[in-house]
């Protein structure tokens, strides 16, 4: 079954065209990556997921839903049931781990409070990160704020997970200790994940399937081992990170 469905999607920014018929599927229970460069729409196609925005043509569809066309309490509900990662983990400076692991239940959930610091701990330790609920962010490590944040997203025991760059800003050793938390998770919870990076270990190590993204199309689609056998020369010269090639001549064409 079709968890997301994204159906020839177009939006522009100011004149500027981000997504230029986009089309993508993810299955329910599947660790869908898409790669490309920064700059290139994968952040924005995950706002649309999650309804943050729009398509100026086409749709997205999540469990047979288009996000454009239900009401906002439709929204809110189907919301509830997915959660993001941002790139920068996103956590409130003056609100301890804790508060910020539980931040959403705190908020729109009926739970009781003893409920929700059940959750945030048992959250918390599915990160490997039990018993720090009472520190601060400023308390923290970068790799720790990074696993913190996606406690937070467990803590809502979501059937979605969508992460934006999750091993950006740390070290190498900590970003392969984040693929394999998020791997980890995926194994365990069954939970579906889409993935955006431009991290190409991270993509072979966490994925089911890649979906390359580029001028706002999805060009190329396969398991890890099959973009690595790609001869579409987009795709190759950016997974093997080449300074010469498509990508940068349509660049120079620019300049």
């Amino acid at each position: 079954m079709n968890m997301i469905e994204i159906k020839d999607v177009y939006k522009n920014f100011g004149g500027h065209r981000v997504l230029n018929g986009t089309n993508l599927v993810v299955n329910k229970g599947e660790t869908k990556v898409i790669i490309g460069r920064s700059g290139c729409g994968k952040s924005v196609l995950l706002k649309h997921i999650m309804g943050i925005l729009y398509p100026d043509k086409g749709s997205v569809l999540v469990e047979g839903k288009d996000i454009a066309k239900i009401s906002i309490k439709e929204l809110n509900a189907l919301r509830m049931r997915m959660a993001l990662v941002f790139q920068g983990g996103a956590l409130f400076d003056s609100l301890t781990v804790g508060e910020n692991v539980g931040f959403t239940l705190y908020e729109y959930s009926k739970l009781s409070f003893k409920e929700i610091e059940e959750r945030v701990e048992e959250a918390l330790c599915n990160v490997e990160l039990c018993g720090i609920h009472k520190l601060m962010p400023s308390e923290l490590s970068g790799g720790m704020k990074k696993r913190v944040a996606i406690a937070r997203a467990l803590c809502m025991k979501p059937e979605l997970i969508l992460y934006d760059e999750p091993t950006t800003g740390v070290d190498p050793i900590t970003a392969d200790s984040i693929n394999e938390l998020i791997r980890a998770l995926h194994d365990k919870f069954k939970v579906t994940a889409v993935v955006v990076t431009h991290d190409m270990k991270s993509a072979y190590r966490v994925a089911d399937h890649i979906a390359m993204l580029y001028q706002g199309k999805i060009i190329a689609e396969g398991t890890p081992e099959e973009i690595q056998k790609t001869d579409h020369p987009v795709v190759h010269q950016f997974i093997n990170g080449l300074s010469k090639g498509p990508i940068t001549e349509t660049i120079e064409k620019f300049i």
